[in-house]
């Protein structure tokens, strides 16, 4: 491998799910396949310093395969929300403010 195709992988990004957390716990078994595809989105967004102010706007989602709708979407973070996955630190609106969440890191030995 040469060193300029090193340098174009190592690039780029990646969401980092240990294999402990998805093979082994039956926590992450349960979750509905939209709760799982949500909580990939929002860990995608965490850059290791914005835990707590990670924004996920649903317009983000709804293209998503799994979380076509709003009803879809909503219930999928209230799932991640319910099971201790994340936390939401602020509300958000339809026009107001935006939806901000933390990753709790219960299931995580990556979260910092």
């Amino acid at each position: 491998m040469g060193h300029r195709t090193w340098r174009k992988r190592a690039n780029k990004s990646f969401v980092m799910l240990s294999r402990g957390m998805l093979l082994r716990t039956q926590e992450w078994k349960e979750l509905s396949p939209a709760a799982k595809l949500a909580y990939l989105y929002l860990k995608a967004k965490f850059n290791g310093s914005n835990n707590g102010g990670i924004r996920l706007y649903y317009s983000e989602l709804r293209g998503v395969k799994g979380l076509s709708s709003h009803s879809t979407i909503s219930k999928a973070l209230k799932e991640l929300e319910a099971k201790g996955w994340i936390k939401r630190t602020m509300l958000g609106g339809l026009y107001r403010h935006y939806n901000e969440f933390e990753l709790t890191g219960k299931y995580d030995d990556h979260l910092s």
